[in-house]
C-alpha cells in the first residue's frame, strides 16, 4: 500500500509517494510465558460456567460422555448434569461432606454420596471435586509429591491453532520414557497417595493393580504404576482468555482420556441459589 503526502518541490506543491511502514513483527509467546498465563487463567478462576465433551478408556474400551458444569471455588461448589440426566449438586460444608446425586433413574430418590468414594467414581477417570480445569493445574505443576520434574518440564510450546473459531496455542508434552515401574509400597499407604507420589492419577493405579478405590495396600506390597501422567499431552489454550479448551494425554496403550471445553464463561458471578437443592430445574 502507498501512503500520499504533500511535499514542498522547486516551483509549487507536488505529490509524492512513499511506502507505509511496516508493522513490527510480534514475537511467538514463549513456553514459560504459555505456561505462566495458562496457571494464573486457572488460580485466578472465581467461577466458571462450560460444557464438557469427555472420552476416557475405562477397561479398554472408550466412554464418551457430555456434561454441563458451574462451580466456584471459594467455597467449592459444584453442580454437573451429564449427558444421561444425573445430576451432581456439592456444596463445601454442607450435607456432611456428600454431594446430593440425582441418578434420573428408578426408583428416582435423592441420594448422599461421598464424592470420593467408590459408588461416585465408578467408570470415572476423575472426582466431581475435579470437575473443570484442576487436573490440567496438576499436569503443569506437578505433584506435590514427586520429587522427580522431569514431566512437567517435558512441556513445550508448539505452535498455534483454531478450535471452533476461537485462535489457540498448543502446549505439548513428549515424554517418550513413559512406562510402568514396580513401586514397594509404604507405611500407611493408599492408591491416592501413590499415584500423588508419581503424579500419575489414581484410576490407573486402580486398573493395573485391580485394586478398589480406597483400599488400604501393605507395607512392603508390590504395585505397577506409572512413571508419569502420559506419553504425550496435549492442552490447546484459548488466547484470549489463557484457559483451556482440550487437553488429550495418551500412554503406551493410545489415547487415555480427552476433555474439550466450549461455552466457557468465567468469573461471571453465579448466584448462591444455583447451588440449591431446590433450584428451578433441578430434580433432586
Amino acid at each position: 500500500m502507498l501512503r500520499f503526502s504533500l511535499v514542498l518541490a522547486a516551483g509549487g506543491l507536488a505529490l509524492a509517494a512513499r511506502p507505509a511502514p511496516r508493522p513490527a513483527a510480534v514475537a511467538p509467546i514463549t513456553t514459560a510465558q504459555l505456561t505462566s498465563q495458562l496457571m494464573a487463567a486457572i488460580q485466578n478462576l472465581k467461577s466458571l460456567r462450560c460444557q464438557a465433551n469427555a472420552q476416557e478408556r475405562l477397561a479398554g474400551k472408550y466412554h464418551a460422555d457430555r456434561s454441563s458444569m458451574k462451580l466456584t471455588f471459594s467455597p467449592l461448589r459444584v453442580y454437573l448434569k451429564n449427558g444421561k440426566g444425573i445430576e451432581v449438586l456439592y456444596v463445601a460444608g454442607q450435607n456432611n461432606g456428600d454431594a446430593w446425586v440425582n441418578p434420573n433413574a428408578f426408583p428416582y430418590v435423592t441420594l448422599s454420596l461421598d464424592p470420593n468414594g467408590a459408588l461416585m467414581r465408578k467408570g470415572q477417570h476423575h472426582t466431581a471435586l475435579q470437575a473443570g480445569f484442576g487436573t490440567i493445574a496438576e499436569l503443569l505443576e506437578g505433584s506435590a509429591g514427586r520429587p522427580d520434574k522431569s514431566f512437567t518440564r517435558s512441556f513445550r510450546y508448539a505452535g498455534d491453532t483454531t478450535v471452533m473459531g476461537r485462535p489457540s496455542h498448543i502446549l505439548r508434552s513428549d515424554y517418550p520414557q513413559f512406562r510402568y515401574v514396580a513401586y514397594k509400597v509404604g507405611k500407611n499407604e493408599t492408591p491416592a497417595t501413590v499415584a500423588a507420589h508419581f503424579g500419575c492419577g489414581e484410576y490407573r493405579v486402580l486398573e493395573r493393580n485391580k485394586l478398589d478405590i480406597g483400599q488400604k495396600l501393605t507395607e512392603g506390597q508390590t504395585v505397577q504404576v506409572p512413571n508419569a501422567y502420559g506419553r504425550r499431552t496435549l492442552v490447546v489454550v484459548d488466547q484470549k482468555t489463557f484457559l483451556p479448551n482440550s487437553v488429550a494425554v495418551y500412554d503406551d496403550q493410545g489415547l487415555f482420556e480427552k476433555y474439550d471445553f466450549f461455552d466457557v464463561v468465567a468469573n461471571q458471578p453465579i448466584p448462591a441459589a444455583e447451588f440449591g437443592k431446590d433450584y428451578k430445574g433441578y430434580h433432586f
